[in-house]
């Protein structure tokens, strides 16, 4: 570690840290937040914050106990993070459009002690927690009643002294291929990557605007278009519709952002947009990707449609965000780049050997961001978390320079006729093919019972129109036999409408082995 990790005091407690710090230092006046329909200081961010904070503790929330945010982006979902964090209360962030059964699993799982939730899912959080024997207080953030409670409460309010080793928020693991895992994460983890990524990688700066793809329920959005513009005074643009190219382009023009958050599903959509020409993109200093493998090809397609450096990284929950990157001024396609300074990360064999260099194996990591642990996860937990280590499922190479090239996770990797396959380099090879906008490789057994790669394939708009489906999966089949081994072509190749995706947004790859879709 090339870099010291952010030395946090005694007490500590993140939301002064990011928010009321600001107003200490004059900034109250500054832009926070960019809506739609208005804009919001640090001074007003604060004062709502004082008022989730206020309502939520005369709602008898309790520090330490659980509250779970259901929110779309924008000015109550700060305002409530904020609020919980200031009465040393603990967040959970959940996707503001969860299912019935999954709004169960996620009260049970938690056991939190109030809910914060809009529309329609405050009624269906409300109906689930009825039939509970301790249920949480359900609150509808936009109803009249919470609206009424919000305008009567408290706008000061001292903050909870919290200890940096305290618990902040809860993240969830991508769970590609199994039930989310709650991470339990500290006000020093956020703390410590807001510093040495956010603004010392990034040098992100108070002249800086920031826009994001992924909403604030990711962790990688918490922290690109929330928590990082917070710490240096500059401003994140919010947005509660689902993000679509069109509707990026848009806020593009209308706020004129300096820094894109950005994930490769994304950038495919941006790139092959038939507008895509047309944009000035020209505001950005950078932008970023995270969340999946970023393709070597559309990292190619970026540059050459938009001209803005592209970041490719790696971060997971159990280190909050991102500690693997290419750095601004120097980039590598095909790469995740090498270890933000302040973090190191070795590449080590299934009995925790290290590897040579060009050899693939497990991505280990540590820094001062690492999570307490899972919740209620004790067989995982000893797995991943070892001493001042966290053993990853992620699968790399290292170059003698350190740097690192993703191969894909270890629960997805393919054993075929006792060969390895790493899915993400079928995926890479077949995306190639001019009719192919998505893909997804997973292992599925054959009559025999032998495992093999199924490829599941959602094609480009005017290619999937009159195509001969059977003709075109034996055409893709022969790409991939011509470019890779023999042994790792496709057995069966199905097309979709589209990808099934887990609550993060990632290929649902559970769903895909098991024939839901």
């Amino acid at each position: 570690m090339t870099a010291a990790s952010f030395d946090a005091p005694d007490v500590f407690n993140l939301s002064e840290h990011l928010l009321g710090q600001r107003l200490i230092e004059g900034l109250g006046d500054r832009r926070a937040l960019l809506l739609d329909d208005r804009t919001l200081t640090y001074a007003e961010v604060d004062q709502l914050a004082n008022r989730f904070g206020s309502l939520l503790a005369d709602r008898g929330v309790r520090p330490e106990e659980r509250v779970i945010l259901a929110l779309p982006d924008g000015d109550a979902f700060v305002g409530a993070l904020f609020g919980t964090l200031r009465i040393g209360a603990v967040v959970v962030m959940v996707n503001p459009h969860l299912p019935d059964e999954q709004i169960r699993a996620f009260l049970e799982y938690t056991r939190a002690a109030a809910v914060l939730a809009d529309g329609e899912v405050a009624g269906a959080f409300a109906q689930v927690a009825e039939a509970m024997r301790r249920p949480p207080k359900v609150l509808a953030v936009g109803s009249a009643e919470l609206t009424r409670g919000l305008g009567d409460a408290e706008t000061v309010l001292e903050p909870f002294p919290s200890h940096p080793d305290d618990p902040a928020i809860w993240l969830f693991s991508g769970g590609t291929t199994g039930r989310p895992k709650a991470v339990v994460q500290t006000h020093r983890s956020f703390a410590n990557t807001t510093d040495l990524y956010g603004k010392r990688f990034l040098g992100m700066n108070a002249d800086d605007v920031t826009l994001s793809v992924p909403k604030l329920y990711f962790g990688y959005a918490t922290g690109s278009n929330l928590f990082f513009p917070f710490s240096v005074g500059a401003a994140a643009a919010l947005f509660a519709e689902r993000c679509t190219a069109d509707a990026l382009f848009e806020r593009i023009a209308r706020h004129r952002p300096t820094i894109l958050v950005n994930v490769p599903t994304m950038i495919r959509h941006m790139v092959s947009h038939p507008r895509a020409a047309e944009q000035d993109l020209s505001c950005l200093r950078l932008a970023t990707s995270a969340g999946e493998a970023l393709p070597v090809d559309l990292h190619r397609q970026w540059d050459e449609t938009f001209g803005v450096e592209l970041l490719d990284g790696l971060g997971t929950a159990e280190m909050w965000h991102v500690f693997l990157s290419n750095r601004p001024g120097e980039v590598r396609a095909g790469t995740l780049g090498r270890a933000v300074p302040g973090f190191e990360v070795v590449v080590r064999d299934d009995d925790g050997v290290p590897l040579p260099p060009g050899e693939v194996g497990s991505l280990w990591v540590r820094g001062d961001s690492r999570a307490i642990g899972y919740w209620q996860e004790r067989g995982k937990d000893r797995e991943t978390f070892r001493g001042e280590w966290v053993a990853l499922q992620d699968m790399v190479s290292m170059d003698a320079d350190g740097w690192v090239t993703y191969h894909g996770r270890a629960d997805d990797m393919l054993k075929v006729g006792g060969r390895w396959l790493a899915p993400k380099q079928l995926e890479d090879c077949l995306r190639e093919h001019p009719a192919v906008d998505e893909v997804a490789v997973v292992g599925a057994a054959d009559a025999d019972g032998l495992v093999k790669p199924h490829a599941f394939v959602v094609l480009r708009g005017d290619a999937g129109v009159d195509a001969d489906r059977a003709a075109l999966a034996g055409e893709l089949q022969a790409w991939a036999k011509k470019r890779l081994e023999p042994y790792k072509y496709p057995r069966e190749v199905t097309f979709l409408s589209g990808l099934p995706r887990t609550h993060l947004g990632k290929v649902d790859r559970g769903r895909l082995s098991r024939g839901e879709v």
